[in-house]
């Protein structure tokens, strides 16, 4: 058990800033975290020579980007591009700023997937699994979900439903990547993948860059936005059995129940309390395992729940309404963040979701990171 409730509301997200997703092959890692870079600051008013923390995720070589950005801070971390870093990076610079090694930290992300054609899973990142078939994460999903349907009776059109609510959403988002509308028959005829898998089950590799801005909230309140704080958090790893193959046969039910229990008690709120939610949607089921361990619904229910467009904008938990990695872009969990800051802003036009004053992140994965915004 973690124990962050020291830090309830200290901790602010002051800038957000992001690129647009697509195919860039005349565009380099360290020139879009530069663009996304430059976007966060001035949103939140900052000098950049006031930056004095730096977190790079997926970014090739952390000193490169300072030397780029024209920074010398004082702390530094550097974390791979697996997408539950996003949430272990906001917390690592909630205690950096907490101790007073930071003042200001940006946190940097990038990808350059799409136009390398980077390959998630084959032989590009072999496994001691797979002659067991887990050739790559969403073989590895594919097979959880199997279980689920033959445990819960979930179905694939009941999946659909994650898939159809995000594209909706993205639809409302000009600048999300996907804006064919899709309906449950399109998803139960798309092109299979991994069974039960088809193509609209799965994440959108792109290009693309992202940076938030992180103070305490009694520095963020002389900043050019309200702030956005960091009301709770919630962390916890499950490596006995599910490390290497990204697969677990309970579905990380004990990780998300944990994580998500310590990020409501800090903040002394619950799933009845959030306006809209973050859901790490690498694959559509993740989204399924993630409202089971959380609460929003019952163990085995989350097919039921999700039916009716109860994850569409208009729906009882508007999610991932920038469209989530299945149809805005898979930019590892950053991109959610960054919504659910705008969302509490007020910031997202035809997607807003009304009145929005609490929104949860959360990503179901080997580590489990919660994180619950509110307005300041």
């Amino acid at each position: 058990m973690n124990d962050f409730r020291a830090l309830k509301n200290k901790i602010a997200v002051v800038g957000v800033g992001n690129t647009k997703y697509g195919d860039f092959p005349d565009k380099s890692d360290y020139g879009l975290g530069a663009q996304a870079f430059k976007s966060a600051i001035a949103d939140c008013g900052l000098d950049k020579n006031q930056i004095d923390g730096l977190v790079c995720c997926r970014v090739p070589y952390y000193a490169r980007m300072g030397e780029v950005l024209g920074l010398n801070p004082s702390w530094t971390i550097s974390l791979p591009g697996h997408g539950r870093m996003s949430g272990m990076s906001i917390i690592e610079a909630m205690m950096a700023l907490e101790t007073g090694a930071a003042k200001y930290v940006a946190l940097i992300y990038t990808n350059i997937g799409r136009s390398r054609r980077v390959s998630y899973g084959g032989e590009d990142s072999a496994s001691i699994w797979d002659p067991w078939g887990f050739t790559s994460p969403g073989a590895a999903h594919a097979l959880m979900f199997r279980m689920h349907m033959q445990r819960y009776g979930t179905t694939t059109r009941q999946l659909g439903e994650v898939s159809v609510a995000f594209r909706n959403n993205a639809m409302l988002n000009p600048d999300a990547v996907m804006q064919k509308p899709i309906t449950i028959d399109d998803h139960e005829t798309a092109r299979r993948i991994v069974e039960p898998f088809g193509l609209l089950d799965y994440c959108l590799i792109n290009d693309g860059a992202v940076c938030m801005i992180m103070t305490t909230a009694e520095r963020a309140r002389d900043l050019a936005k309200p702030p956005v704080l960091i009301s709770g958090v919630g962390a916890r790893d499950g490596f006995q059995r599910s490390s290497i193959s990204n697969f677990d046969a309970d579905f990380w039910y004990s990780e998300i129940s944990d994580a998500g229990a310590q990020a409501y008690g800090m903040a002394g709120l619950g799933c009845s309390d959030v306006d809209a939610f973050m859901c790490y949607d690498n694959f559509s089921a993740t989204v399924l395992f993630s409202l089971e361990g959380l609460g929003y619904c019952a163990r085995g229910e989350s097919g039921s729940f999700v039916e009716g467009g109860t994850l569409g904008l208009n729906g009882k938990l508007p999610t991932n309404t920038d469209g989530g990695h299945l149809s805005n872009s898979y930019m590892q969990g950053w991109a959610l963040n960054v919504e659910a800051v705008r969302q509490i802003r007020g910031e997202c036009g035809a997607r807003q979701v009304p009145g929005c004053e609490v929104v949860q992140y959360v990503a179901a994965t080997p580590c489990t990171r919660s994180i619950i915004y509110t307005k300041g």
